[in-house]
């Protein structure tokens, strides 16, 4: 579609790629150096597609500008654009460039196209009035082209507050019934669910058949019937499990909860159940995807920053936010449908300070209480059939969730090979001076010097204090404890040697002997970390007073608790029912700080005193680029699934874990071991299908023999010839964030010459979500990152054929790792142990590569020490060879480089 002709913008539009920097104004466009780019961006306003990345791109971090991103999410907020000029030119109706020259006036003719939205009638018209002009005071570089166009409505306009819906109160969910689901039943579902067109697959109905065993009755208490199902890729676990996921459901009259790890997964599920319930509105209320509360839009924290509470460009994002607000479907601005740039774009200014990460929320007692998306979302999934969570939310709605009365019965734990480590992070203990000034703000509220909305006990609890006298007097006792804590400016004071108070005083013990022990300490760039044994005179004097410090606070605490306990028993004449949400709200939030404390305090009282041979402890200093961010004493569990088994696995009825490598790198009696399955009273029912594709044909291994380790040119080297040979599409892992800065800096240019584009995690200040978004929307492009790509990335074939390891993935050795290797925790111990992890982990990122039938790909291990022992980890079948580089580029050139490996012809989609 070409474009039509619009009226010449009174701005010049920049472009810098790692090919060169372009402006064009006027019908001319010019490349320019970046020293002139720079100054021109300086005195003139720009059009711009992602001004930190193209500030980036030119060493200008300050640049600003008209980002056409920030004006796609004004008008079209609650919308996703991928942020290239492909995505751009997608959501314009233009032509895509046919090279990097012609993206200035590109962005110019899509500025043209976007600022003709406001001309008609669109569906995102209401409010758009009232926060231009809001913005236009705010000086917001778009506000002067917007205020003439948007025509001022006849009426005034629905703000956010009075346009979202209030969510309503319903009797409680009755139990679920006692139902047998007949195993016919579920396979008739299933092809339903599948559809008559849908190729037959053996595998996918006998894993549905053996899902079905999770919801049978529970004989007996505390004895849930657990499934362990390992599927491999395209057997189509999804649809197999929410087979009889929903037949239960709909028997039942219960809910089941869904739990995945990444965000991705929840994405996916959220799709799938379209086959489930077709009917949007009736999957509105069937389905709802749940996160932690800390995931979610405060309209508080977003009232107050509107109102004044933030300055300069992050009220400009609070009022693009507002937008998307009152268009979202949840609220969720972690992976929701907030695009994930929106952020980025602000540099995260002020982001964090819009959702209730602090656990400052006051229920009842907020003027959106009826409105609040989390408390909306909270009362939905009461009532739905499929609950999409993720496995910490699980483990923290069990261990300290309001919501006891609809705990759920059933659970399926999809990617449960993560459970270990969801557990392992939820049932940890963090002694730290990032933890402890946290807790000192949530019971003091705002100090000298802090802005915002932040409110301490004594005002969220102001009408309990004024009637229970004894309530008031533990509020203050609380608060005045909470001044023993670390306060604003404690790392600065440890650094120079004048600690205040007893726990900075803690901490300096802890940073002195943390140097004097850890290896590398004379390496900034890492954190340092050393058992917590044998300690220091020093540290032990320290404990005493730092323990007396956290009982002071606990004590208060926990008499506050009891207090606001008496205050619903006795029920005054102001309780109504608001008063009584916040007072259980307060009661809540006031047991899990004080779980907390009691957990430091068991902590401290290590320090000198007997190991526990359920817990690893150690001391820490956190840092980063050669900065210190933090610095304390930690402990886990030794076998964190044994709170995960009691916690979340024993009341419930039944539960299946899932995961295409589940027993990846070990044995079932490994899987068992790994999701807690060995502390529950019933052995688990395992069922294995085997991946249904011809990874033999499809796939095929390298282990490269000629490039030496450590040697980031030669690395790099590498890297841009596989690159190349492959046409792009190539996820490359790293093992360290520093290599892969190394590498991207070497061979981005060189790419991006040959039209192949290049971003990286840790590089390019784009959120991980949006990089595998452009990964996925080009199949051209390739993607370097770190751990958190290696499971978490659904790319389909065209667009990810090659994989590249820099070298095998050996676990980090922590103190935490040496513990868990010398205990034997999943049933491996010492090098075994390593291997294990080391298996799971090729096999995890080997599963990137062949997502169906049609795919074909090549993985590539950067590693001639590679141990043979090592490379069971892939599918039988596939070939596997140990060849120099040379020869890794031929055969990768050879079986990846043609059309028919892509797919389908496409031209290059150019980077921003």
């Amino acid at each position: 579609m070409s474009p039509e002709p619009f009226p010449a913008l009174p701005y010049p539009a920049l472009h810098a790629s790692h090919t060169g920097i372009w402006i064009a104004q006027g019908g001319e466009t010019r490349q320019v150096s970046r020293g002139e780019a720079i100054r021109a961006a300086a005195d003139t306003p720009m059009i711009l597609l992602n001004a930190p990345l193209i500030g980036q791109r030119l060493g200008y971090a300050e640049l600003s500008g008209l980002d056409l991103l920030e004006l796609f999410a004004f008008l079209r907020p609650a919308r996703f654009a991928v942020p290239t000029p492909k995505g751009l030119a997608a959501v314009t109706g233009l032509d895509m460039p046919a090279d990097d020259a012609g993206i200035a006036p590109f962005l110019l003719a899509a500025a043209a196209r976007l600022l003709a939205i406001p001309q008609g009638d669109w569906p995102e018209r209401e409010g758009a009035w009232t926060a231009a002009q809001s913005l236009f005071r705010l000086r917001w570089a778009w506000a002067p082209l917007l205020v003439d166009r948007i025509k001022k409505p006849a009426q005034n306009e629905r703000w956010l507050f009075a346009k979202l819906p209030e969510w309503e109160e319903a009797a409680p969910r009755p139990a679920p019934r006692t139902v047998a689901i007949d195993p016919e039943a579920t396979q008739r579902v299933l092809a339903t669910l599948v559809g008559d067109t849908a190729e037959t697959r053996p595998g996918q109905r006998a894993y549905a058949a053996a899902a079905t065993g999770a919801f049978a009755s529970r004989a007996v208490r505390e004895a849930p019937n657990v499934v362990l199902a390992q599927g491999g890729t395209g057997i189509g676990k999804t649809l197999g499990y929410l087979a009889p996921a929903s037949l239960w459901s709909h028997t039942a009259g219960g809910a089941v909860w869904v739990s995945t790890y990444t965000k991705a997964l929840q994405r996916q599920l959220g799709h799938e159940a379209r086959r489930v319930y077709p009917d949007e509105a009736v999957r509105r209320q069937k389905v709802v995807t749940r996160k932690g509360r800390e995931n979610y839009l405060c309209l508080l924290n977003l009232e107050d920053a509107l109102q004044g509470g933030f300055a300069g460009r992050a009220a400009i994002l609070a009022h693009l936010v507002a937008r998307w607000a009152a268009y979202s479907a949840d609220g969720d601005m972690v992976g929701g449908d907030l695009p994930g740039w929106l952020v980025t774009l602000f540099r995260r200014n002020g982001s964090a300070a819009l959702t209730d990460r602090r656990g400052e929320c006051v229920y009842a007692g907020c003027p959106h209480y009826r409105k609040c998306f989390i408390e909306r979302a909270a009362r939905a999934s009461a009532e739905a059939d499929i609950v999409i969570a993720n496995h910490a939310l699980v483990m923290v709605n069990a261990a300290r969730g309001r919501e006891t009365a609809t705990r759920p019965t059933r659970y399926v734990f999809d990617e449960g090979h993560h459970l270990f480590d969801a557990a392992d992070a939820m049932f940890a203990t963090a002694l730290t001076g990032q933890e402890t000034i946290e807790l000192r703000r949530w019971v003091i509220g705002p100090e000298a010097g802090s802005r915002g909305r932040r409110r301490g006990l004594a005002a969220r609890l102001s009408d309990v204090a004024s009637y229970d006298e004894g309530g008031a007097q533990a509020i203050g006792d609380a608060v005045k404890a909470a001044g023993g804590l670390a306060a604003e400016g404690w790392l600065q004071r440890i650094a120079e040697g004048q600690p205040f108070g007893p726990i900075e005083t803690l901490l300096a013990s802890v940073r002195g002997l943390t140097y004097a022990r850890a290896e590398g300490a004379e390496d900034a760039g890492y954190g340092l970390e050393t058992e917590l044994a044998e300690p220091s005179p020093e540290l032990i004097e320290a404990a005493a007073p730092a323990a007396e410090a956290l009982d002071a606070l606990y004590r208060p605490l926990v008499a506050l608790g009891k207090r606001l306990e008496a205050v619903l028993t006795d029920a005054p004449d102001w309780l109504d029912g608001p008063a009584r949400a916040r007072v259980e709200g307060a009661i809540a939030s006031l047991g899990w700080r004080a779980e907390t404390v009691a957990a430091w305090l068991a902590l401290i009282a290590r320090v000198g005193g007997p190991a526990s041979a359920d817990f690893v402890d150690w001391l820490a200093v956190e840092r980063v680029e050669g900065r210190e961010y933090d610095i304390g004493l930690h402990r886990r569990w030794l076998d964190p699934t044994r709170p995960f088994a009691e916690i979340v696995l024993n009341p419930a009825h039944g539960a299946l874990v899932t995961s295409a490598t589940l027993t990846a790198g070990g044995t079932w009696e490994t899987a068992e071991a790994r999701v807690g399955a060995h502390h529950l009273a019933l052995p688990p029912t395992r069922f294995a299908a085997e991946s249904p594709f011809d990874y033999a044909a499809r796939a095929e291994v390298l282990v490269v023999t000629d490039v030496k380790r450590g040697d980031v040119p030669a690395l790099s080297n590498a890297y841009a010839r596989l690159i190349e040979a492959a046409g792009g599409g190539t996820l490359g892992l790293f093992t360290a964030i520093r290599r892969l800065r190394g590498v991207h800096a070497r061979i981005a240019d060189r790419l991006a010459r040959a039209g192949l584009p290049l971003m990286a995690q840790h590089v390019d200040p784009i959120d991980t979500g949006t990089l595998v978004d452009i990964f996925r929307d080009d199949p051209h492009a390739s993607l370097l990152g770190t751990d958190a790509l290696r499971d978490g990335v659904d790319v389909p074939g065209h667009s990810l054929r090659l994989v590249v390891m820099e070298g095998v993935p050996w676990p980090k050795p922590s103190v935490l790792h040496a513990a868990r290797r010398l205990a034997n925790t999943d049933g491996a111990g010492g090098s075994a142990y390593d291997d294990r992890i080391v298996r799971a982990r090729l096999a995890q990122a080997f599963g990137r590569l062949i997502r169906s039938a049609d795919d074909r790909g090549v993985f590539v291990l950067l590693s001639a020490a590679t141990p043979s022992r090592l490379l069971d980890a892939f599918p039988a079948g596939v070939p596997i060879a140990r060849v120099p580089l040379d020869e890794a580029i031929a055969r990768v050139a050879s079986r990846l480089s043609s059309d028919a490996a892509l797919g389908h012809e496409a031209a290059p989609a150019r980077m921003p």
